[in-house]
């Protein structure tokens, strides 16, 4: 770019994200208003109906892998990513089949449960809150590492667009998010998710079409080998194992133990709404996945033409952004990034901080605490997890992906077992739910740091398996007391 056009994309930039974030901010102070008690502050009364529940769920659920952890995959294996993808869609079908309406039910039925310890405490008449304390131990710890990978996104974003140095783009990221969250709570973060997901999902329907065209020759995959274009062979033509395909499907099983997704689920308003919602989901889910692999796609082929230098694959989405387009729509378009990142991030900050207002701070210190001064303590929560956050976004190395895929395998095989028996099983104990959930968690974390052989499989799927097989042989052995 020349120096004049630069200036033009970074004020385009500048204007554009200032824009952005005043609409982002407009819908915090609207959602503060309505906001009077922890029943509204965590699941924004039960109120929503069907597109901001399914959109909400998709842009909570994707953020900003979505953008850059999957076209960056996509990028380096070519069609290999695409059983991720298929696992994906796969796993938001079946939450949405299997357990929204269910779960819907279940939360308002056992004690109005506001959040996933508590839900599980009221299901199983865990007097001693032991499964509580330990559900949201868990649900802090992933989602601490679940939100650095939102913040080391935010950070790619700036230092890609700008060059400016990532930690102060985290820390922009950081206040950003937590400015609207800390005020508006749930209802803030599901509209402000709902208008996230259209613009994510409009910038990835663009940005390939604009490559594609961009590509001379009828738009032919230059520098594409047929290893690349196979779904059944890496992209060092290598086939395709049992190991990378089981790994890469199982990421489907993740969505039953995701909190922020669950929380979705509770706070619609009916379970009348779930079958439009569930379409709603599984469309857009199928649409923005299919966009996000053709970027990285692409993006190889394109980076291959014209000589783009791309050295951090999970770029490639901003790469061509800048290239492809005119400053000010650019602008737009990685505003998309942003809402991506925004849209999950404020998910993970209010759910862990409802864990440690809800299940930590009233149900250890405080029981006689009034939803006033809880509510101020899940605003203080906010802040305080967002900080943490922040902290480990800022250690080098960090990969979006390896992130996300960590919290994700944490997330579903802790909580994806019990959840799924928990509404279906009548027999499940609190015992079986406990033992499901250490076992799922620690599978996940022992896994993780083995290497060869079968421990190069998805530590997910060996973590979900095993938490099932637990739950349900410990429940068969103790009686349903705690």
């Amino acid at each position: 770019m020349s120096a004049d056009s630069m200036a033009q994309f970074d004020v385009g930039i500048v204007v554009t994200f200032a824009l952005y974030l005043a609409g982002m901010f407009a819908i915090g102070f609207w959602a503060w208003r309505k906001t009077t008690d922890t029943a509204d502050y965590f699941l924004g009364g039960r109120s929503l109906s069907a597109w901001p529940a399914a959109l909400s769920a998709g842009a909570s659920d994707m953020s900003g892998w979505l953008l850059l952890g999957l076209p960056g995959y996509a990028y380096l294996a070519g069609m290999e990513a695409i059983w991720i993808g298929v696992g994906l869609l796969l796993g938001t079908w079946l939450n949405w089949l299997l357990l929204a309406d269910r779960f819907r039910t279940a939360t308002e039925h056992y004690g109005n449960a506001l959040t996933i310890p508590e839900y599980l405490s009221n299901r199983f008449d865990d007097h001693k809150r032991i499964l509580q304390m330990v559900a949201a131990v868990f649900i802090v710890l992933f989602f601490l590492i679940y939100t650095s990978a939102g913040l080391v996104a935010g950070g790619k974003l700036f230092n890609t667009v700008f060059g400016a140095p990532s930690h102060w783009a985290v820390l922009i990221g950081c206040l950003c998010i937590v400015s609207y969250t800390f005020f508006g709570g749930f209802l803030a973060v599901a509209w402000t998710d709902l208008v996230q997901a259209l613009l994510m999902a409009a910038a990835l329907l663009v940005v390939p079409i604009m490559a594609w065209q961009g590509l001379t020759g009828s738009g032919s995959l230059a520098g594409m080998d047929a290893y690349r274009l196979n779904p059944f062979t890496q992209a060092d033509g290598q086939p395709l194992g049992a190991t990378v395909l089981v790994s890469s499907l199982a990421w489907g099983l993740g969505y039953f133990g995701q909190p922020h997704i669950l929380a979705r689920f509770a706070a619609i308003s009916s379970v009348g709404e779930v079958p439009k919602a569930r379409r709603v989901a599984v469309t857009w889910c199928a649409l923005t996945m299919a966009c996000a692999l053709a970027v990285g796609m692409l993006g190889y082929s394109y980076a291959q033409r014209h000589g783009l230098n791309i050295a951090d694959s999970e770029t490639v989405f901003m790469v061509l952004v800048n290239v492809l387009f005119h400053p000010w729509i650019a602008g737009i378009l990685l505003a998309a990034i942003l809402a991506a990142i925004m849209s999950t991030a404020d998910s993970q900050l209010l759910v862990c901080s409802s864990a440690l207002a809800e299940d930590f701070y009233k149900t250890l210190f405080k029981r006689s605490a009034t939803p006033a001064r809880v509510l101020w303590v899940s605003r203080l929560a906010v802040a305080a997890v967002a900080v943490i956050a922040t902290l480990l976004a800022l250690m080098p190395g960090n990969s979006v992906l390896d992130l996300v895929s960590y919290a994700w395998a944490g997330f579903g095989a802790a909580f994806g077992p019990i959840i799924l028996l928990s509404v279906y099983w009548q027999k499940m104990t609190c015992w079986g739910a406990l033992a499901g959930m250490l076992v799922g968690a620690l599978t996940v974390v022992v896994w993780k740091n083995l290497t060869g052989g079968v421990f190069e499989v998805y530590e997910l799927f060996p973590g979900f398996i095993l938490a099932a097989a637990a739950t349900i042989v410990v429940s068969k052995l103790k009686r349903p007391t705690a």
